[in-house]
C-alpha cells in the first residue's frame, strides 16, 4: 500500500526513504562551508570578507559560482582533505537516500597551487571506501575535464586518467563553460576515453543552445548529458531523445541560478517539458552545498515547486538506477529490490523507463 504522503512532512520523509542514485554531482562543489573556511586556513587561502562561512556561497551567475567554485579547490590540497570532503559529500548523499553515488572530480581545478593528479585521486578513493565501510554506500568516480582548458589538454587529461587508473574510476566528463567551447574541440580526448573503455559524459545545453546535446552524442558519443535544458529549443531532437532514451541529468536548484530558467514553479520550465515530452530523467544536485541544497532537497522541490507528483519522482528514481553506469547484473538485483520498495511507498508511473 502507498503511504499517505499528503502533508510535507510526511512527503519529505517518504522521499529521503526512496532508493535513488545521484549520477550529477561535483566533489568541489559539495564542500562543506565551514569546512571549505577550515581548509582555506589550513593552507592560507584568502577569502572574501564573509561574517558566516555559508555567506560565501552567495552568487546570482555561473561565472559568480565558477570564482567561489575555484577558491575551494585552492583550498583542497593534500590526500587526507581529499578523503574528507568525499566522504563528507557521501554522507549527506546517504542521509538523502541514495544507494549509489557517481562523482565528479575535478583534478585540474587544483594543478595550479600544486596538487598532482595522483593526491586528488588517491584520497578520493580512500574517501570512497571508507564510504562503503562505514554506510555502505558505494560509490564510482568520473574525472572532469575542463573544457576552457582546451582540446590538448582534454587528451594529456585522459591520458592521466589512463595512468592512474583504478576500479573506482569508470568514466570521464565535461564541464565548465559551454559557449565558445564546441564539442568538436574535444573529439580526440572523447574517442580515446571510449577505446579506453570509459564511459562518457557532458555537460550540455545549460546556457548553450539545444544542438549541443545533438554535439554531445552524435560527436563525442555521450551514453548521457548533463542539464540539457535548453534542448527544449528543439521539440525534433527532444523527440529523438526521447526515442532513444537518452538520460538527461536535471539538477532543479541550479537552474534557478545558472540557467534562463529561473521559477521552478512555472509550467514551462524546461524540466516540466523535458517531463511531458516523456525524456529519460534524473534528479541530482549538482553542487549541493554551494546552493544550499542536497538530493532529497531536489526531490521536494520537484513536489512542492514543479508540482511532479510522487509516482513520477518514484519513476525518476528508477530511471537514475538505469542510467548508472553499473554491470548489468548489478543493476537487474538492485532494480527488482528498489522497484519493490518505490512501490510500496510511492507507486511508480510517468516517465520510468
Amino acid at each position: 500500500m502507498t503511504i499517505d504522503a499528503s502533508a510535507p512532512s510526511d512527503v519529505r520523509d517518504v522521499l529521503a526513504r526512496v532508493p535513488k542514485a545521484e549520477l550529477h554531482l561535483h566533489l568541489e562543489g559539495a564542500v562543506d562551508a565551514a569546512t571549505f573556511t577550515e581548509l582555506a586556513r589550513k593552507h592560507d587561502v584568502a577569502l572574501p570578507a564573509h561574517e558566516r562561512p555559508e555567506d560565501l556561497y552567495e552568487y546570482d551567475t555561473l561565472a559568480d559560482f565558477l570564482e567561489v567554485y575555484g577558491l575551494v579547490a585552492r583550498s583542497v590540497r593534500d590526500r587526507d582533505d581529499f578523503e574528507r570532503i568525499t566522504f563528507e559529500c557521501l554522507a549527506r548523499c546517504r542521509t538523502s537516500g541514495a544507494r549509489y553515488v557517481e562523482l565528479f572530480v575535478s583534478p585540474a581545478a587544483h594543478f595550479d597551487v600544486g596538487v598532482e593528479f595522483s593526491t586528488v585521486i588517491a584520497g578520493v578513493v580512500d574517501g570512497v571506501n571508507a564510504a562503503a565501510d562505514e554506510l555502505g554506500l558505494p560509490a564510482a568516480i568520473l574525472p572532469a575535464i575542463n573544457r576552457e582548458l582546451g582540446p590538448r589538454h582534454a587528451v594529456e587529461f585522459v591520458e592521466l586518467v589512463q595512468q592512474h587508473r583504478c576500479d573506482e574510476i569508470i568514466g570521464i566528463g565535461l564541464d565548465y563553460h559551454e559557449i565558445g567551447y564546441p564539442a568538436h574541440d574535444y573529439v580526440e580526448a572523447f574517442e580515446l576515453a571510449g577505446r579506453l573503455g570509459l564511459h562518457r559524459t557532458s555537460h550540455a545545453a545549460e546556457v548553450g543552445p539545444a544542438s549541443n546535446v545533438r554535439d554531445g552524442l552524435a560527436v563525442l558519443g555521450c551514453e548521457r548529458i548533463d542539464h540539457g535544458y535548453n534542448v527544449v529549443d528543439d521539440p525534433a531532437l527532444l523527440a529523438e531523445c526521447v526515442d532513444r532514451a537518452v538520460p538527461f541529468t536535471v539538477c532543479p536548484t541550479t537552474t534557478t541560478f545558472t540557467s534562463e530558467f529561473r521559477d521552478l514553479t512555472a509550467p514551462d520550465h524546461a524540466i516540466r517539458q523535458m517531463a511531458d515530452a516523456g525524456a529519460m530523467l534524473t534528479v541530482n544536485s549538482d553542487d549541493p552545498t554551494m546552493f544550499g541544497s542536497d538530493l532529497l532537497d531536489e526531490y521536494v522541490k520537484l513536489h512542492e515547486m514543479a508540482g511532479f507528483d510522487l509516482p513520477t519522482l518514484g519513476g525518476f528514481a528508477l530511471n537514475s538506477l538505469d542510467a548508472a553506469w553499473l554491470d548489468e547484473s548489478t543493476k537487474r538485483s538492485w532494480r527488482s529490490a528498489w522497484q519493490a520498495e518505490i512501490d510500496a511507498l510511492v507507486g511508480v508511473e510517468g516517465n520510468a523507463q
